[in-house]
């Protein structure tokens, strides 16, 4: 019965958990519709600094935040040494937004603020040629449409990191390290509803770049095939 630790790293939108659930629950659901068999645990690392033994842990899933990864918390630093131990061991690992710039840091690269602003709504991921043998991302079509809210991101991805998708905002949507490690910058967890609510939330930061936010709000549809991304990573396992 695999092993899956979910490690929280931020708290959803009080709406959001309302409706939905927290980020543990989001992941859970997924992740148990994939593979039934699998055991969940939730982790969060603010506030149970003590990371767990990586034994007999299958996979780490690491959520989105509202921290930013160039804050560069206690808790968030130590995290970094954690996963390349567990990477060591070839556990398992998908990282989503706060996760992906985590992981990729931890691996070598480099995140921070994006130099064209915030990315928020519902848009185009087209995956490149090195995924096309990628046994999590081969199965997806060429194109296909995401949720995203995030004003860091990679600037770097590490040296031995491979890039799978990119879009016109950004270049690192997605990087595997290694043969089981991936991260990703959109989220396969929201929904059109959660998406909804976080879009209300950034309004006033993207009125400020320009955006419009009521054409944002209007564009947001399901994402079936970047949701499926978590169900087929639990299958994996």
């Amino acid at each position: 019965m695999p092993l899956v630790l979910i490690v929280k790293t931020g708290d959803a939108f009080p709406e959001v958990v309302e409706q939905h659930g927290d980020f543990g629950a989001l992941f859970e659901r997924p992740l148990t519709r994939g593979n039934p068999a699998l055991t969940v645990k939730v982790w969060d690392p603010r506030a149970e600094p003590d990371a767990p033994e990586l034994d007999g842990l299958d996979a780490i899933v690491i959520t989105g935040s509202n921290s930013m990864i160039s804050d560069a918390e206690p808790w968030s630093e130590a995290l970094k040494p954690w996963l390349r131990a567990a990477r060591a061991r070839d556990i398992a690992m998908l990282g989503v937004c706060y996760g992906h710039q985590l992981m990729a840091e931890a691996f070598g690269g480099e995140g921070g603020d994006h130099p064209n602003g915030r990315e928020a709504g519902t848009f185009d991921i087209e995956r490149n040629e090195a995924s096309n043998a990628d046994p999590l991302f081969s199965q997806l079509p060429t194109r296909f449409m995401a949720h995203l809210t995030h004003g860091q991101t990679v600037l770097k991805a590490p040296e031995d990191g491979v890039v799978l998708a990119y879009n016109d905002h950004d270049h690192h949507q997605a990087i595997r390290y290694g043969t089981r490690q991936w991260s990703v910058q959109f989220h396969p967890e929201f929904n059109a509803d959660i998406l909804r609510a976080y879009l209300e939330r950034v309004k006033d930061a993207l009125i400020d770049q320009g955006d419009d936010v009521s054409e944002l709000i209007n564009r947001i549809r399901e994402t079936p095939e970047a949701s499926s991304l978590l169900e087929r990573f639990s299958r994996l396992l």
